[in-house]
């Protein structure tokens, strides 16, 4: 859903900037625009190691197979930790961006361009805390942003798979919940390389500008950050693709659902039965993905629910 949101309201921002060399919503933008993209990676980021710290629970439970589904009240509390976590680390950077204007020497057209560079409206505490991150930024990126999620994930999966060995020479699991356990650590490993390459451009032109800045023209310094955020936006694109594509539960609602919404959710007996069917299959599936103990099949009603 946060991948959602840079598309639907970043993307355009900066694209319309890229035309018209003018910022649409103005200072606004500047400010809105480079909070929410740093959110991003904090979401990006959390998640990330959530998701290491449920695998690491799912192979050192003592009744991995049997481990039941996490509540929903349960779910929702860790996205609001996640989510308000990383807006709150995010709100230097509204503070940080204000809206500025050049002429060009070439065209003589005035040009509307964000920079950082705090207000000096701002009361002194805090603008002296702005400054502060302002020159800890490229390091609190590369090391929150980037080290943090990779190192843990990596350390996850090793531990994990240690266990996991360790366990398999003990007792004989069952063939469906290794290829499971399997599944989901594909899963994460694959979002977390996806992370990795997208943020790696980013930094790298961080700590060249941090300590070659003086030797470059505005125009190569803009042309990185555009470089910077196109890496995000397609982080932002590819990310839920493949998060469908590996995740075969939440791919296979996600069909049935577009499914469902083309044909137009005709009550007729056929197609609740074939809906009946489609969603007994799927919670199987989704029952054996959350590491839900296996029951016998119940039998197939024509349930008839809707969309």
């Amino acid at each position: 859903f946060w991948d959602f949101l840079i598309l639907f309201f970043c993307l355009p921002v900066v694209i319309f900037n890229e035309i018209t060399k003018k910022r649409l919503l103005g200072d606004v933008s500047c400010r809105i625009v480079p909070f929410m993209e740093v959110s991003s990676l904090g979401v990006t980021t959390f998640s990330l190691c959530a998701l290491g710290i449920d695998r690491f629970h799912a192979a050192t439970s003592p009744q991995a197979s049997a481990r039941p589904i996490e509540q929903c009240q349960s779910i929702i509390a860790k996205l609001a930790v996640i989510w308000v976590g990383s807006m709150t680390l995010s709100v230097p950077e509204i503070l940080l961006w204000q809206l500025a204007q050049d002429t060009s020497p070439v065209s003589g057209v005035v040009t509307e361009y964000c920079t950082m560079k705090p207000s000096s409206n701002l009361p002194e505490s805090v603008y002296s805390l702005v400054l502060t991150y302002q020159n800890a930024r490229m390091w609190w990126y590369f090391g929150c942003y980037f080290c943090l999620p990779i190192l843990f994930t990596v350390s996850c999966q090793l531990v994990t798979r240690r266990i996991s060995g360790t366990e398999k020479k003990t007792e004989c699991r069952g063939t469906k919940h290794s290829q499971c356990e399997s599944h989901l650590n594909c899963t994460i490993i694959g979002l977390t390389i996806i992370y990795g390459l997208c943020t790696t451009p980013e930094n790298v032109c961080n700590v060249v500008v941090a300590y070659m800045s003086l030797d470059m023209s505005k125009q190569t310094l803009d042309l990185l950050n555009l470089i910077n955020q196109f890496f995000l936006f397609f982080k932002c694109s590819v990310t839920p693709i493949l998060l469908l594509c590996l995740c075969r539960p939440l791919g296979q609602a996600f069909m049935d659902c577009c499914c469902c919404c083309c044909e137009g959710c005709s009550p007729d007996t056929v197609s609740s039965e074939g809906s009946a069917d489609s969603k007994l299959k799927t919670e199987m599936s989704s029952s054996i993905f959350f590491d839900k103990p296996r029951e016998d099949p119940p039998p197939l009603l024509a349930l008839g629910t809707p969309c």
